[in-house]
């Protein structure tokens, strides 16, 4: 069908009909003014930010070829309203610089406190326009780095706010949304080469059929996961045969291990897993960027004796044009690359370039939901199967909603995709996940799964929380 550019009163042009750019309070207004309308409607009223950082190092949890010693850190985020209400949010980093991730946040809350609730969540595709398109803080991106990732975390948290005030979890808020909905929260500018809002439409609206039986199989069996707990670079031989057997039993038919650092090193680790694990469990692994390109196709030839599934992130996330290089070269291993992506522009022109087999989208990379929601639409343009990325602080929390909505209302498949699972730093989050049998059980809790603890937050506050102050650290 043919969508003019306000159809259903969402315009599909990369702008929005009745969006922040319309209203007169949204920049420059008098503070009896905003006010005025503050005095009006519940308004939000704070957007707080808060360095919180676990130290992984001292076990080397996390510890890859280009992270050697990461202390998993979170940029939280919590919008506050004038009704009492929040909503929780959070950018993740492996440590120094989560400081400058939390004063990017900082840097676009004036563009937030002081909006009417209700119009935020009325037109969440316009409140994300508005956070990454601002004409002088665009300019620290545009669209990339830790202003993106900042507005990423605010727009999530707007989103869990939308989701606990409609007493739904994530996935299934989106799943019940119209697919003219869903297009009308994608920023097409960029994109039309690739996907048009026509095609969007047409992608959400072909899945629509058998949703409702999705969901009951979602909520009955769960949602396929892999591990990548036995895998980190720091762990000894032992402890990496130890845990890739308790994986296996534990359901998963996926492991992934870290690799770049050392060949022969990485040649006996995979020969350890694969004697560890047989034949038939799959084995992928992630080089975390540590490679060239003619480097990576070196690198991968001792390694394919011992049958991996996926080669992740095998050169600079940045190359697109080099991934399609590497994935021409080393067929059948599949090539997946996703986790450090700018934003939807990038995932466009791998998958034009036919340069991956799997996309790894991140719930805190790009500008949060909405940026994501498009790159969903990408992936199932060019039926490039998605295994998001996970781990890290909340990100297994997050990232399953977006994975479960693509199975609900967007692929309509669960084949060749799993989502990422380590087993650190759950108990922090208020509904942490919950894996049985290798596989993600659906969330029924309210929200994005971004809301932690205030007692963790508390503790793990940079500099100054108790486990920052403790003896060991003095």
């Amino acid at each position: 069908m043919r969508l003019d550019n306000n159809f259903f009163g969402l315009r599909l042009d990369g702008g929005v009909a009745g969006g922040y750019k319309d209203i007169p309070w949204h920049r420059g207004v008098s503070s009896e003014l905003r006010q005025g309308r503050m005095a009006m409607s519940e308004v939000i009223t704070a957007v707080d930010a808060i360095d919180v950082r676990f130290p992984t190092s001292r076990e080397l949890d996390g510890s890859d070829a280009m992270n050697p010693e990461p202390d998993y850190s979170a940029a939280y985020v919590t919008i506050r309203t004038s009704g009492g209400e929040e909503g929780f949010g959070l950018a993740f980093t492996v440590g120094r610089g989560n400081e400058v991730q939390v004063a990017a946040i900082r840097a676009l809350a004036p563009l937030v406190v002081g909006l009417p609730v209700a119009d935020v969540l009325a037109d969440l595709g316009s409140f994300s326009q508005t956070l990454t398109g601002d004409s002088q803080l665009r300019w620290l991106g545009p669209h990339k780095g830790a202003i993106h990732m900042a507005a990423g975390a605010i727009v999530n948290a707007a989103w869990d706010l939308y989701a606990r005030r409609e007493g739904k979890p994530l996935w299934r808020l989106l799943a019940e949304m119209s697919p003219a909905q869903l297009v009308g929260l994608v920023d097409f500018r960029y994109l039309r080469d690739a996907l048009t809002p026509e095609e969007a439409l047409d992608i959400l609206q072909r899945a629509q059929p058998g949703r409702e039986q999705r969901q009951k199989d979602l909520l009955a069996l769960g949602y396929p996961a892999y591990t990548t707990t036995p895998g980190w670079l720091g762990y000894t031989d032992e402890k990496l045969v130890r845990l890739a057997r308790e994986a296996v039993a534990d359901g998963f038919d996926l492991i992934k291990l870290k690799v770049g650092a050392d060949n022969d090193a990485d040649v006996r680790r995979m020969a350890l897993a694969r004697e560890a694990v047989g034949p038939d469990i799959r084995i992928a692994i992630d080089a975390n960027q540590a490679w060239g390109v003619r480097q990576a196709i070196d690198w991968l030839g001792p390694l394919a004796e011992y049958d991996p599934y996926w080669i992740e992130e095998p050169t600079s996330p940045d190359d697109v044009l080099g991934h399609a290089a590497i994935r021409g070269a080393i067929a059948p291993i599949k090539v997946a690359t996703g986790e450090h992506c700018h934003n939807q522009v990038m995932f466009k022109q791998l998958l034009q370039a036919q340069a991956i087999d799997v996309l790894q989208m991140d719930a805190t990379r790009v500008a949060g939901v909405n940026e994501n929601i498009a790159i969903l639409l990408l992936a199932a343009k060019f039926g490039v199967p998605v295994c998001p990325h996970a781990g890290g602080v909340g990100l297994c929390e997050m990232v399953q909603h977006l994975a479960m909505f693509d199975y609900v209302a967007v692929s309509g498949s669960t084949d060749d995709r799993l989502i990422e699972y380590v087993d650190h730093l759950h108990q922090h989050f208020a509904d942490p996940v919950v894996i049985r049998e290798g596989r993600y059980v659906a969330p029924e809790l309210p929200g994005t799964g971004a809301r932690m603890h205030p007692e963790s937050v508390a503790a793990y506050s940079f500099p100054n929380g108790p486990q920052w102050n403790s003896s060991e650290e003095s």
